[in-house]
């Protein structure tokens, strides 16, 4: 269905972006960037998840040349405060505390880098509501160990999704690559084509 004439690098470590981005059927290689993120400085959540998304992918495109680099970075966002992957199992129950009963923003900033090193760069944004969460549902969750590698500390797209009463926006985006959005840049830039029969 498509085709590419240009060759693709996934600029990211999460085993969930490279599984979206299998979807798309193309041919793709992962490299990983070896950056601190948290160097990164900026106003808004917005204006940050999209400099530690071109700090991964520019760090990428420094190593590999002639090759389209898309790199991501997700964050989720409660009340403009950044709530980072949880490194103790206290901070993980208090996250999903805090997440309970209320509706949060996550957000992914994709950056997408050309062999001519022209930068585009876009986020898309999901709002998530959670259930109300009993204490013996957090720490029967936290205790499975699914949050310690996730931004806010819960997965979607594993037993975290028994957290989630609904979003809106787009699903994958909480998993951490916005599959359609990301296409449709593709097609625009004219990296991607539909291939005819």
């Amino acid at each position: 269905m498509l085709k590419t004439n240009h060759k693709l690098i996934l600029a990211s470590a999460s085993p969930r972006r490279k599984e979206l981005l299998d979807m798309l059927a193309l041919p793709f290689e992962v490299l990983t960037s070896e950056v601190e993120e948290t160097s990164v400085q900026a106003s808004s959540m917005q204006e940050y998840v999209k400099g530690v998304a071109l700090l991964k992918t520019r760090d990428v495109a420094k190593k590999a040349t002639n090759a389209i680099i898309i790199g991501a970075d997700t964050i989720v966002v409660d009340n403009d405060e950044l709530l980072h992957k949880p490194k103790s199992r206290e901070e993980a129950i208090s996250h999903l505390l805090r997440l309970s009963n209320r509706e949060h923003v996550v957000m992914t900033a994709v950056a997408i880098i050309e062999p001519s090193g022209k930068e585009n760069i876009f986020v898309e944004e999901t709002t998530v509501v959670f259930h109300s969460l009993s204490k013996e549902l957090i720490e029967a969750y936290v205790d499975s160990g699914d949050p310690f590698d996730k931004a806010g500390g819960y997965g979607i797209q594993t037993i975290g999704t028994l957290l989630v009463k609904r979003i809106e926006g787009d699903y994958n985006n909480v998993v951490g690559l916005p599959l359609a959005a990301l296409f449709s840049q593709l097609v625009n830039l004219q990296i991607v084509q539909f291939a005819k029969e």
